[in-house]
Parts: structure tokens; sequence; C-alpha cells
């Protein structure tokens, strides 16, 4: 048995990020699939008008809400072993600040008290998470890369004490390979091509080097995703607060509150420390496990 073993901020990001992969291993019976979410979501914007009394600000209700949509989404995608950091509500979203600092992310002045990104909170995260590594034994295990992506203060933790925690059992586990999520620039550049000239997109194009993306030899793992595209659409519908869909005949765009438009792209990328571009072809178990 294959083990794959995802370690991910908030609900919603299993699915954006790796909703394919998660959907592809956990359809095959050799391979079974953990998915780690490190907090309910608190602090996410909320799309539909007539659910935004369960924010922060208001009932703030969002994440227990988000544990039903996160419920739903798993089920899409096939996972049955799914698991909170610490248990549910243990860590509070931290939120994130963009004034200022253009597309990024960055750490809010003010951190909630349970905040997942607070200074004092790591080693407790880190504990838990290495609980999890030595019951699970996963020969890969897939996060974010050290800047968390676009720089969530909640994804560069969850990175974090992954390394930490992966550097704490690996004389007991033996190998295992740390898969960073990514996006090559030129994936991302086709799939926005695609929808530059989609009729009635409801949503804006992004401006040059909005979205995240990496140089293509940064990218190490290229899995195919295209032939799981309906449960991944499950599963972003699934998370109605955060994500947005819009299809026509072919097209299909996602878009966040901001109303970015994002293509659904058909392989899903990954960086391996260590290992260099395109080398570990396109599956994330090469070279460690059958």
């Amino acid at each position: 048995m294959r083990r794959l073993l995802l370690v991910h901020a908030h609900p919603d990001d299993e699915t954006l990020a790796t909703g394919g992969t998660i959907a592809r291993y956990a359809a095959d019976p050799g391979t079974s699939v953990t998915v780690v979410t490190c907090t309910l979501g608190e602090q996410g914007e909320i799309i539909p008008p007539e659910l935004a009394q369960l924010g922060p600000d208001a009932a703030d209700q969002l994440g227990g809400y988000r544990i039903g949509e996160l419920a739903a989404a798993c089920a899409a995608l096939g996972v049955t072993d799914h698991r909170y950091l610490g248990g549910p509500g243990r860590w509070r979203d931290s939120g994130m600040a963009l004034a200022g600092h253009g597309v990024r992310a960055a750490l809010p002045d003010v951190l909630h008290p349970r905040a997942f990104a607070a200074p004092d909170a790591r080693d407790a995260q880190v504990d838990a998470l290495v609980a999890v590594l030595e019951e699970v034994a996963p020969h890969v295990v897939v996060t974010y890369g050290p800047d968390g992506g676009y720089g969530h203060p909640d994804h560069v933790r969850a990175h974090e004490i992954t390394v930490a925690a992966l550097e704490r059992v690996s004389a007991r586990l033996g190998p295992v390979r740390l898969c960073c999520t990514v996006v090559g620039r030129s994936t991302l550049d086709a799939g926005l091509a695609a929808l530059r000239d989609a009729p009635g997109l409801p949503f804006r194009l992004p401006a040059p080097d909005e979205l995240p993306s990496v140089p293509d030899e940064a990218v190490t793992v290229r899995v195919d995703v295209s032939g799981v595209r309906a449960a991944r659409v499950a599963a972003m519908r699934a998370h109605a607060t955060q994500i947005a869909l819009w299809e026509s005949g072919e097209h299909l765009a996602l878009a966040m509150s901001n109303g970015v438009a994002q293509p659904l792209l058909e392989v899903e990328e990954f960086s391996v420390p260590g290992e260099g571009a395109g080398a570990g072809g396109t599956d994330l178990f090469t070279g460690i496990a059958p």
C-alpha cells in the first residue's frame, strides 16, 4: 500500500491546490490518502451575500459552516481519512494582510490568540503533526513551498511544521518524499490563454504575475488530473462560500472573492526539494514506493 499524506492550511486548499491529485490517488486501491487540515478557515471572505452573516465580524460561525463544506468536498474527491490538526478548531485561521504588499499576502498586524501563525503555537503544531506522521507512515507528504505559494502566513506555517515534523520522524519512517505545490509559468499561461476568448466570462482576467507561478524548471512532478475533472468540480462546488465557478461549453473558470479568473488546469504540479526539473515524471511515488 502506497501512502500519501497532504497538509493543508484551510478548508478549500485541498481542492484548489491538490484536488485532482487527491481524487486520482484516492481512486487507486493500492494507495491510501490522508488529508490534514490545520484550521477551520474562520477568516475566509464569503462570496454568497446570503451567507455574509457567518463571517468573523458578524456571527463568527464560518468555521463551523466550512466543516460541512470540507466534508462534502472530501466525499467528492474520495477521501475517507481526513483529520483536523490537533482536532477541529484547535488553531484558528490567521487571516492575511494585502494592503501595501501588492498581490502577496502577509501576516496581519493583530493575531487572534489561537491563530495558526502565532509564534508560540509552532512547537505544539509540530507535535500534533508528528503524531499523525507516525500513525500514517506516509511515503509522500504534500504541502506548500517555503513561501506558502503566495505568502499566506498559514500556508507558510504549514510548510514550516511539515518540514520540522518530517525531520523529527525521519529516522523512524525512512525516506519520505516532500512535494510542494506549485504552478509552472507555462502551464498557467496556457490555461489563461484558453480563457481570454471565452465569451461571457464573468470574472476579470488577472494582471501579469497576479496569480502565483514558478519557472518551469522548478517543477519536478506533473500529475495528469484530466480524468478526475468531475470530482474536482464537485469538490469546488462544495466550497461555495469560497469558490465561484463558471462553465460555458468547453470553458470552465473559477474565482475567489476577488473575482480574478483562474483556469481549471489539467495537471497539478509539484516541486521536490533536492530533485531536478522533471525528475519525478508524472507520479508522486516515483522511486519511493511501488
